[in-house]
């Protein structure tokens, strides 16, 4: 009983004790001088945000699939993201798909790890591919689609590129 007393009384000391007058907010008064001109501010401007595109709508499951070479579960979407995974039967295969500054970030992260990155020609405004993924600027709209597979690389670059291309003419 009397370590709870004293592990109470040394909290309630921590915390300034029950003796000291609660803390108040400080408070501002904002005083014009009426000698002195005042500024008219004028709100910002609205930022020029590009459109919200749905990921799911943008790759869909029978893209995602033709892409991955094997049936894959329906989308789950995240935010600017979705995913279409493999059966728990397999083969395991993965595609995924993000829109927006995420997209972008990736593949500044990429290049950051000295990936290797092949430039595609005529599509969109910019494309790049590397092993496993495409990235796609159309419209301001970065586009990022990945592929896990467990296959080699290579046989996935084809159909990597001609969904790039799909995906810049849908934006």
């Amino acid at each position: 009983m009397a370590a709870i007393a004293l592990t109470a009384l040394t909290a309630l000391t921590a915390c300034g004790g029950a003796d000291e007058p609660a803390a108040t907010p400080p408070t501002q008064v904002d005083v014009l001088d009426p000698g002195q001109p005042t500024e008219a501010v004028d709100p910002p401007e609205p930022s020029a945000e590009a459109p919200k595109v749905d990921a799911c709508a943008l790759v869909s499951k029978k893209d995602a699939e033709e892409l991955a070479g094997t049936p894959l579960e329906d989308a789950v979407p995240g935010g600017e993201s979705c995913s279409y995974t493999g059966p728990v039967s397999g083969p395991t295969a993965q595609v995924e798909v993000y829109v927006g500054d995420g997209a972008k970030k990736i593949l500044d992260i990429d290049r950051e790890l000295n990936h290797e990155f092949e430039t595609l020609s005529g599509v969109g405004d910019e494309a790049y591919l590397e092993d496993g993924a495409v990235f796609v600027n159309a419209s301001g709209v970065w586009v990022a689609i990945r592929l896990v597979r467990l296959e080699d690389p290579a046989m996935f670059r084809k159909p990597l590129t001609e969904l790039a291309r799909t995906v810049a003419g849908r934006l």
